[in-house]
């Protein structure tokens, strides 16, 4: 009974008193899909900066939410193993172009990872951008955002690009034929006339490449 009424009490206290920043937070962290990534600015609504900043810290604080980077929180999805999942580079670089409404491209040996050509996280993760350039601290990686010109950027289908830039990576006199093979076979799933425009886009020797996987098809 007592029991009950405490939580009657704390449901007309709620009622009577408006929600803090804090709450106000900490609820539309818990609306989203675990592991949703947020932004300090996704919370002016519920007061300045310095409010909002010290709030979020609050919460750190108490474990209700986890700071992933600078400026960057999450209500992290718990792993089976009993920790919890953080972002990878690349959901985080994906998130802050959402934010920024930029353009972005995964370069060298991220490029390389995400198209199973290494099984190795690189600890510097560069991205060309028409955005802000900046540089993302995530403990011992890091995010740099690093400003290019239209015509890199101008390549439409997501496979090209990442072929694009992991062979540029490995260089003409040394990608391998199983490197080869394995980036023709990726780009056959590549929507065709993106593939058409795409490969005007690259070097030529990029683009004999490319233009294998239109052949075979």
């Amino acid at each position: 009974l007592c029991r009950k009424y405490m939580l009657y009490l704390r449901q007309e206290y709620n009622h009577i008193m408006p929600l803090s920043t804090e709450n106000k937070i900490l609820t539309k962290i818990k609306k989203a899909k675990r592991g949703a990534l947020f932004f300090t600015s996704d919370f002016t609504q519920f007061g300045n900066a310095k409010a909002v900043s010290k709030a979020l810290q609050r919460l750190v604080n108490k474990r209700e939410i986890h700071r992933v980077a600078r400026g960057i929180y999450a209500h992290l999805r718990k792993s089976e193993f009993g920790g919890f999942v953080y972002p990878g580079a690349d959901d985080i670089a994906k998130a802050i172009a959402r934010k920024d409404r930029a353009k972005i491209i995964p370069t060298g040996s991220m490029a390389m990872h995400l198209l199973g050509l290494s099984t190795q996280v690189p600890l510097k993760v560069v991205y060309f951008t028409d955005g802000s350039p900046r540089k993302i601290n995530l403990g011992k990686q890091t995010i740099l955002f690093k400003k290019t010109t239209p015509k890199t950027l101008a390549i439409r289908g997501e496979l090209s690009q990442l072929a694009i830039q992991a062979l540029r990576e490995l260089g003409k006199d040394y990608t391998t034929d199983i490197e080869k093979e394995k980036i023709i076979e990726l780009l056959k799933k590549e929507k065709k006339t993106h593939l058409v425009h795409d490969m005007r886009l690259a070097p030529v020797w990029i683009q004999e490449i490319m233009r294998k996987a239109l052949d075979d098809e």
